[in-house]
């Protein structure tokens, strides 16, 4: 191997430990339901408690063994994965594919942001509860720690772009930063756009534009 053979091979050594100390690993994130206490207890009993199936990527958060199914106007889906733990308000986020198969439309919005949210119908059997709010499309996001997010040079609330990697690399655009102590740092995408991405585990992304 010559002098310079031998620095290329270095320089790119380099750069691959580079990339991948500012890269974070993609999830796609299906369909699930989020739900308060007072619509636990409706659903399964009062004073329920969650059945923790596995934990997620970030910490305390979890799948559960529990399910519902979700009516929409003119569809409805089975068996959706309920998340943990409880939360002020239920919250249940499709796909803009899956309101269609609802017959419904919902925006697109952060976790959480769900005012003036159209409503959806969740049973348990013959137990139902009625959101008058609450349905919506989950924002592309990138979960951050501090520390993460300063190493990048962003902020909470920040958009930018980020470049997923794979078989068919793709830029998102407006993508949110969510920055917490209590986060670990992934993006989170839905299934329209992971299959957009040709996406597959351990697919990971880097920020390439702040705006």
């Amino acid at each position: 191997m010559s002098l310079d053979q031998l620095v290329d091979k270095i320089v790119e050594k380099i750069q691959d430990e580079l990339e991948s100390r500012e890269s974070f690993e993609v999830e796609a994130s299906g369909r699930h339901v989020h739900l308060s206490q007072k619509d636990l207890d409706t659903l399964f009993g009062h004073g329920y408690q969650l059945t923790k199936a596995k934990d997620l990527s970030q910490p305390g958060q979890y799948a559960c063994q529990e399910r519902l199914t979700v009516l929409g106007p003119k569809g409805s889906f089975h068996n959706v994965v309920i998340l943990g733990p409880v939360r002020g308000e239920s919250q249940v986020e499709v796909s803009l594919t899956d309101c269609l198969q609802l017959g419904t439309k919902a925006p697109i919005r952060e976790s959480g942001d769900i005012e003036g949210t159209p409503g959806v119908i969740l049973a348990n059997g013959n137990k139902v509860v009625s959101l008058d709010k609450g349905l919506i499309v989950a924002k592309r996001h990138v979960h951050m720690t501090p520390e993460d997010a300063a190493r990048a040079g962003v902020e909470n609330h920040e958009i930018v772009q980020v470049k997923v990697e794979g078989e068919r690399p793709l830029i998102f655009d407006d993508v949110v930063i969510r920055v917490s102590p209590k986060f670990a740092t992934y993006m989170h995408i839905d299934y329209d756009e992971a299959n957009a991405c040709g996406f597959k585990k351990g697919t990971r992304g880097h920020i390439i534009k702040k705006k």
